[in-house]
């Protein structure tokens, strides 16, 4: 990798072979929220990786839309691949047209109906399960609810028992890939306890993907799911037969992986920001009460109640600009480039934090604050595009932006049609940004049971 131009300001506290590591290990978050100070783009080093934090919105966005010149890669995805592959989310520019056109038709609007079903019947199986007055790890709560959906969606006809496999062995990979971006990997070959469970989660995981397509194509059959259409996809601009025209079992794993993740980690995540951000602003909990009480018939919210719930959504939205789940991405430059004016060699680290983005007072009116009303029809025409990036822009802005979305708000006015969630008084809560995608940390509240109009309780 080379060495970037360091004409550019380097951001201060740097320290002898560690660079700002330490200063990063300690606060990521804060460390990121420093940086526009000293300029539009900052130097860092982090161990051994030298990287360009572009902190200017304008210039964030080009590098989000040129992806053949700022292609996937840096130490964030080189080392995400190890376990995610060579998915859509992944892979670099001379994989990604073709990946796109044969994955496109699973996330067309047309499907997100029959989607929207079983997003909605798997958000009420969880808080069905649920009992008043009881505390509750909401994460825990959010991711069951996401990964019910995920499974549901992607491999319906696969066993639970292999869904719930699959879900335990991408934590533990979701967790171990952020503290291996920052090592060289001669040190990341040492085989410690961590680095053990990390290869075995890694190769189980592959394993039962493998048994789950292989019994799909054994099967035969269209079950409506994305593993249905990913065996059946095929590239129209390949000669049928032609190798590459439609996807191999090892990348039909990867795309899987790559759903797996995006869906169930980062929407469960979001899922339990938002619950705690109504527990601690009651009058917008007390809005969004108001609104499904009005909207929803048997208090499950459905893809027709979409267009109504916009104080739902709107609640999502500024959600996940507070804690967007992707909270930093990295980029590798492919040529000799330039930016901001300045040169920029082939081989370059460049970062990008929407987290960062998000929480700027010139881009933001009081960007601190938890406003859902900041997304109303006119407020929103102020914020500029390259300002808000949760699901990222261009080409390879999130195939699956809608399917979240759409996930997130019925599951949230399912939630809120039948409880309240309460903080626990002296609990701290903080933002957990040691992994791919930003969760809270210690998040537990109690739940409360509340009567819709329409809906017959019995907890």
């Amino acid at each position: 990798m080379m060495q970037a131009d360091y004409s550019f300001v380097t951001a201060p506290g740097a320290v002898p072979l560690l660079g700002h590591t330490l200063r990063f290990l300690r606060d990521p978050l804060r460390f990121l929220r420093s940086l526009p100070a000293f300029g539009d783009i900052v130097a860092i080093r982090i161990g051994p990786f030298s990287a360009l934090v572009v902190c200017a919105p304008e210039l964030t966005r080009r590098v989000l839309v040129d992806d053949r010149t700022f292609d996937k890669g840096g130490f964030l995805f080189d080392r995400s691949r190890e376990f995610l592959g060579n998915g859509l989310g992944t892979c670099p520019h001379k994989d990604h047209r073709r990946q796109r056109r044969m994955i496109q038709p699973a996330f067309h609007q047309a499907r997100l109906p029959g989607y929207a079903r079983e997003m909605s019947a798997q958000a009420r199986a969880v808080v069905e399960t649920w009992q008043s007055g009881r505390t509750v790890d909401v994460l825990a709560e959010t991711t069951a609810i996401s990964l019910r959906t995920t499974a549901a969606t992607i491999f319906s006809a696969a066993p639970a028992a292999l869904r719930e496999s699959l879900a335990a062995d991408l934590a533990t990979l979701e967790e171990g890939v952020f503290r291996r971006m920052l090592l060289p990997r001669h040190v990341d070959a040492v085989p410690t306890p961590g680095k053990r469970r990390y290869d075995r989660a890694q190769a189980r995981s592959r394993q039962t993907i493998h048994r789950i397509i292989s019994a799909y194509r054994a099967d035969n059959a269209d079950h409506g799911d994305l593993m249905s259409l990913l065996l059946a996809a095929q590239d129209d601009l390949a000669a049928p037969g032609a190798v590459g025209a439609r996807l191999s079992d090892d990348e039909v794993r990867d795309q899987v992986m790559s759903f797996l993740f995006a869906s169930t980690d980062t929407i469960g995540k979001a899922l339990a920001w938002a619950l705690y951000l109504l527990g601690s602003h009651p009058r917008t909990a007390e809005r969004l009460h108001a609104e499904v009480d009005a909207v929803l018939t048997d208090g499950v919210a459905t893809f027709e109640d979409l267009p109504r719930l916009e104080e739902t959504r709107n609640i999502i939205t500024e959600t996940m600009r507070l804690y967007p789940p992707g909270w930093l991405l990295t980029r590798t430059t492919t040529v000799d480039t330039e930016l901001g004016g300045r040169h920029v060699p082939a081989g370059t680290d460049v970062v990008i934090s929407p987290y960062q983005m998000h929480h700027r007072a010139d881009l933001y009116t009081d960007p601190e604050r938890f406003d859902p009303d900041r997304w109303g029809p006119e407020r929103a025409k102020a914020i500029s595009r390259s300002a808000h990036l949760t699901f990222g822009a261009g080409a390879r802005k999130c195939i699956g932006d809608s399917y979240g979305m759409t996930e997130a708000t019925l599951a949230l006015a399912t939630i809120a049609a039948r409880w309240r969630l309460e903080p626990i008084p002296g609990r701290k809560v903080k933002a957990a940004p040691y992994a791919l995608a930003l969760g809270p940390k210690g998040l537990f509240m109690r739940t409360v049971v509340r009567q819709a109009k329409g809906v017959r309780n019995s907890y």
